[in-house]
């Protein structure tokens, strides 16, 4: 358990001081933990609410995020370029994300198409049904896109690398509610950057 949860707090750092250095990106990550911590409780009263809140909200405000805010010049921090960092993300990088996201852009409309979506639920009559169902689409394209990742990462770095990053993605919302609680008053004082050399410096 020991190594389980030096890896964990090895890969949260890395997630922090790699994709994490506007202020802008980690507000808007705080608007997204607050959201899906809402959602998880959701989940168990409306699925519907649940589902807008994690994609309509959540997932939009933190990818909108790394897409438009965050550096992509060389990371003279980390001494590493975006190409590189993207290439040992562990996770989701920014390729991986449009995928992702263009699959839930795109299941209202195939749900549209077929009110069935190949027989997998029973035809919408009115727009609260309709709502249901994509709702429920969208709860299975977020875990599905969690299992997918934990076992791809079970083939290409190992079962704990898969199951310790799965950890972390359901436990972000309350990690990133500790990390960035204060990029808002920071972005109030006009930094748009974290001042990470100082957080660097102390880690070395």
């Amino acid at each position: 358990m020991h190594s389980f949860f030096e890896e964990l707090r090895t890969q949260r750092w890395d997630d922090h001081r790699y994709y994490h250095h506007s202020r802008i990106n980690q507000a808007l990550h705080l608007l997204s933990a607050l959201s899906f911590l809402c959602a998880y409780v959701m989940l168990f009263v409306d699925p519907v609410i649940a589902a807008l809140l994690s994609w309509g909200v959540a997932m939009v405000s933190r990818q909108a995020g790394h897409f438009f805010f965050e550096p992509k010049g060389y990371d003279h921090i980390n001494q590493a370029t975006h190409e590189h960092k993207e290439d040992i993300k562990v996770g989701y990088n920014l390729r991986r994300k449009v995928v992702l996201m263009a699959i839930w852009a795109a299941s209202p409309l195939a749900l549209y198409i077929d009110p069935t979506l190949f027989g997998l639920f029973e035809a919408h009559t009115d727009a609260r049904g309709f709502l249901y169902n994509m709702s429920v689409t969208w709860i299975a394209i977020g875990i599905g896109g969690l299992i997918f990742r934990t076992l791809h990462l079970f083939h290409l770095q190992g079962v704990q690398t898969g199951l310790v990053w799965a950890t972390k993605i359901a436990t972000d919302p309350f990690h990133d509610v500790k990390l960035y609680h204060r990029a808002p008053l920071a972005l109030l004082r006009g930094e748009l950057i974290d001042p990470m050399h100082a957080q660097h410096a102390a880690k070395a």
